[in-house]
């Protein structure tokens, strides 16, 4: 009866968005007024950063039954929104029920087709993981349209979507979906990772970069990692918790430095362990970023025991990190063929580099996709080893260029470029390049 009654309140009361390109100097103002029900924060928020929005400021207030924000965003090159066709659809997309946020978008790390077949990983971090992870995806005929890989903590998790090589559609046969997983999870347990590696084959619907969140806090990835303390001036990230007795809350602030999707990390991991975001404020600066949160659990009280406090900081705080990029950011265009990412992630780890995230994805046959690497140690990578890989890469042009989030070496030089030899020449390789981290 209650949730026919919430159902009735809700048709009553529409969403309300209003796009204001006016209010604000340097960004475009959405405004979203809507019956307040559990996540919907999140999916607002998770509905504009698939847009690769970049959000700018925020302010939150979703007491007393009603969910009031106003986003400031702008677009990946720093600009205010313009596209008409792109501000008419966040205004209907955002004003649908019964959800926020539409079956049907291309772009890459949103939802993806229902004709691929979904394998989750979650295991030890090791320097050639994804490598052996696509060579055995390439052995047995499926190919890699889209995956995202991060590294945290020593653990690495992954989502990756396949079909099959003949097809080019999802895979159902049952003995050969036990197959891939039979031999995946003998890759992903090595020699010493036989009880925590774990992996699931499905055809479900699936965002990315969610059930990244969800696999790494589910493997508690946060467990070892920061003391969650605003005294440790040594963190990057900053996360302190206090009481607010007044109005029943545990108040929440994280200072760190700024990057697009932080405040889809926050607020996904919060939503995920079932707190409630009352009242909040995001605002961005030219490095840091400050987000302050109002919230209670789901039953209604506030956070009661320092256990709780400190799991919640250091959740929050490995939720900021998982995504912080280390090393150099490598972009790839070329024709997209069965078995490429096994051939570049196995030159990758025979040239000592290790993987700390990918974004992997295929558009118009073409595919698109980011590496972030280091050295084995997690230092820079030395410029003889680049030189080394391009003698085997083709004629194409590598840029170097130092990521934000990455603290060089004083000799290292901040941008390289280099032209490649001739491997693969015949295979395509378009563009070979670093690029600005926007994930």
């Amino acid at each position: 009866m209650d949730d026919e009654y919430a159902k009735f309140i809700r048709r009553m009361n529409p969403p309300r968005v209003v796009i204001d390109n006016n209010a604000c100097e340097n960004a475009t103002v959405i405004k979203v007024d809507c019956v307040n029900k559990h996540g919907i924060l999140l999916e607002v928020v998770q509905f504009l950063t698939d847009l690769n929005l970049v959000i700018t400021k925020a302010y939150i207030s979703s007491d007393g039954g009603w969910f009031m924000d106003v986003f400031n965003v702008i677009d990946l090159d720093g600009m205010k929104l313009k596209d008409e066709e792109l501000l008419n659809y966040i205004k209907k997309s955002l004003e649908t029920e019964p959800c926020f946020f539409p079956p049907l978008r291309s772009s890459v790390g949103l939802m993806p087709s229902k004709e691929h077949t979904s394998i989750e990983l979650i295991g030890m971090d090791r320097p050639g993981l994804l490598s052996e992870v696509s060579a055995v995806l390439t052995d047995l005929r499926c190919n890699v349209v889209s995956a995202e890989v991060w590294t945290h903590n020593d653990r690495a998790a992954a989502v990756v979507h396949v079909t099959d090589e003949s097809t080019g559609c999802a895979i159902e046969d049952p003995k050969r979906l036990s197959m891939i997983k039979e031999l995946l999870c003998n890759v992903l347990r090595g020699n010493n990772d036989m009880k925590t590696a774990k992996m699931t084959v499905s055809r479900g619907v699936t965002h990315k970069e969610r059930r990244l969140h969800q696999l790494m806090f589910a493997d508690r990835d946060y467990e070892n990692f920061g003391s969650g303390k605003v005294e440790d001036k040594s963190s990057r990230t900053q996360v302190t918790l206090f009481d607010c007795f007044e109005k029943d809350y545990t108040v929440v602030t994280m200072r760190s430095k700024d990057r697009p999707k932080l405040l889809f990390d926050t607020v996904c991991t919060l939503t995920d362990m079932q707190y409630v975001v009352f009242h909040g404020t995001v605002n961005t600066g030219r490095m840091e970023a400050y987000q302050e949160y109002y919230i209670r659990h789901v039953d209604g009280h506030p956070i009661r025991s320092e256990a709780e406090r400190q799991r919640v900081a250091q959740c929050l705080e490995a939720a900021i990190e998982r995504r912080a990029s280390e090393g150099l950011e490598l972009e790839l265009h070329t024709d997209d063929r069965v078995g490429l990412l096994s051939d570049i992630t196995r030159i990758f780890r025979e040239n000592g580099f290790t993987i700390r995230r990918a974004e992997i994805s295929t558009k118009g046959g073409k595919a698109i996709d980011t590496f972030y690497v280091t050295d084995v140690s997690g230092n820079p990578i030395d410029p003889k080893t680049i030189d080394s890989i391009r003698q085997q890469l083709g004629q194409t042009i590598l840029r170097v260029k130092q990521n934000p989030f990455f603290s060089p070496k004083p000799s290292q030089e901040t941008t390289t470029r280099f032209l490649f030899g001739n491997f693969f020449k015949a295979r395509s390789f378009q563009n070979f390049s670093l690029i600005r981290s926007y994930s």
